[in-house]
């Protein structure tokens, strides 16, 4: 309550209160936490087999700088813009901030300005007097709701649990950029594969079709036997039915591209096709020690574990004393009229001291432990598929560019094949089988030359995205 004093109060008014923050501060420096100690890369200091030499920095690339195609940059650009997960991080970055902004505001003083008018008025039979009773006060103040003094740093573990949980949103949300980024990349290859694969398959059909009505034209002069007729409608037929598949991939890609930039793209600038996509800047993998930890999912899992480390130190916090503080300066008077006339104050410290809780703060503390553990194992299990990821890409680099080769050589040789089998048949000496065989022999390996080049190129856009690529590039 109030007490009505002159100002300024005594200091003999104030020594029981400063006697408990003393004894509060004589146990100030027991709680003290040590500084987080980040876990060892638990990867190999070298990637596996042999890599080429020079190559430039992924994280100081930019992805406009390193996808070269404008179709495909428009619709990165656009899914930055419009696609539903990262709309979902970036709100998650906005609640984490605030969350912060909470837990920091818990460290400071609120401050409140309140008014108070209490008019009552007794008849005489209650209140044992001739007369009517009045008791009046009016009281206006500034005051302190709930300070806690934190001495032993349990909100600053806390607030700094905040900020790193908030740190780790915003480099989630990098992370999701950087994802979606290649994710697109990949789905505009597959895309791209699709359109070359119908094309093959409606100049495969073409070439059915047309095999079809020469050997229908030479069955009807006696020239060409029923058989090869019906091995050609056969392979026709098969045709057709690959066309229709090829169709419905070419649908499936297309939708998950619009998906991943979250509208239908319009207006897009013309692209490139398959095989005149430029593979991007060569890339230097670097060290696994130096390039790991630049990647924004590595950074975000760090952030967790700064988090759960903090939680250790509030939950330790918690087992000692909590002082807190209420205060007042204002003016209390029965009168409205004399409100300003004498000064009122109020001043309560408060300390409580865990005695016996049932083991609920030991409960706490374990968690908080057991939660940081995880949040250990999860950093290093991050790193560890980071580390796979890169090598998995580079490997794939390695073996794809050696498999184009065999396959460019595989697809000149059947290319020499149909052409003799070709002439072979019109000369008589094999039947139509053999030019069937040399036909989807060759189709075959052009359908698994454009895999291939597909699957280049978006082992190129995933390598980008496992070394962090524009990681210090800017936006």
């Amino acid at each position: 309550m109030f007490r009505r004093l002159p100002f300024p109060a005594p200091p003999r008014a104030l020594a029981a209160p400063c006697a408990v923050l003393c004894a509060a501060l004589a146990l100030a420096g027991c709680a003290s936490q040590a500084p987080l100690q980040r876990p060892d890369a638990p990867v190999p200091t070298a990637w596996p087999g042999q890599l080429t030499e020079g190559g430039q920095d992924a994280t100081r690339i930019h992805w406009r700088s390193y996808f070269a195609d404008a179709r495909l940059q428009a619709l990165i650009a656009a899914a930055l813009e419009h696609n539903r997960d990262l709309h979902i991080a970036a709100a998650r970055v906005q609640e984490a901030r605030a969350q912060y902004g909470v837990t920091r505001a818990d460290r400071l003083p609120g401050v409140n300005l309140g008014a108070q008018a209490a008019i009552q008025r007794s008849p005489p039979a209650l209140s044992g007097l001739d007369a009517q009773s009045n008791a009046d006060r009016y009281d206006l103040a500034i005051s302190t709701v709930s300070f806690e003094l934190d001495f032993w740093g349990r909100l600053a573990r806390l607030s700094e649990s905040a900020r790193a949980s908030y740190l780790a949103t915003e480099e989630a949300q990098r992370a999701l950029q950087l994802s979606l980024v290649s994710d697109v990349a990949s789905a505009y290859f597959a895309l791209l594969q699709q359109d070359e694969a119908l094309a093959l398959a409606r100049a495969s059909l073409a070439l059915r079709e047309e095999s079809l009505d020469l050997l229908t034209r030479g069955q009807q002069i006696g020239a060409v036997h029923d058989y090869d007729v019906q091995q050609a409608t056969g392979a026709l037929e098969t045709a057709r039915g690959t066309l229709f598949a090829a169709t419905h991939q070419q649908a499936l890609a297309t939708s998950r591209l619009q998906f991943l930039v979250g509208q239908p793209p319009a207006a897009l600038p013309p692209g490139n096709t398959l095989a005149n996509q430029a593979l991007g800047q060569p890339l230097s993998a670097g060290l696994p020690g130096e390039v790991l930890l630049l990647r924004p999912d590595v950074l975000a899992a760090e952030q967790r574990l700064a988090a759960s480390h903090a939680n250790v130190g509030a939950a330790r916090a918690a087992f000692f004393p909590r002082i807190v503080l209420t205060a007042g300066l204002g003016f209390a008077s029965p009168a409205l009229a004399t409100l300003f006339s004498g000064g009122a104050w109020n001043f309560q410290p408060a300390l409580t001291f865990p005695l016996f809780d049932g083991g609920r703060l030991d409960a706490q503390a374990d968690i908080a432990e057991a939660r940081k553990r995880v949040a250990v194992a999860e950093y290093e299990k991050t790193i560890q598929l980071a580390f796979r990821e890169v090598a998995d890409q580079l490997s794939a680099q390695r073996t794809l560019a050696q498999q184009l080769q065999a396959i460019a050589a595989n697809q000149r040789a059947q290319q020499r094949r149909l052409e003799i089998a070709q002439a072979r048949y019109a000369g008589g000496m094999v039947g139509y089988l053999e030019v069937l065989d040399a036909q989807r022999d060759l189709v075959g390996v052009q359908q698994t030359a454009i895999e291939l080049r597909r699957a280049q190129l978006d082992a190129s856009a995933q390598l980008y995205k496992a070394l962090g690529g524009g990681a210090r590039a800017g936006t």
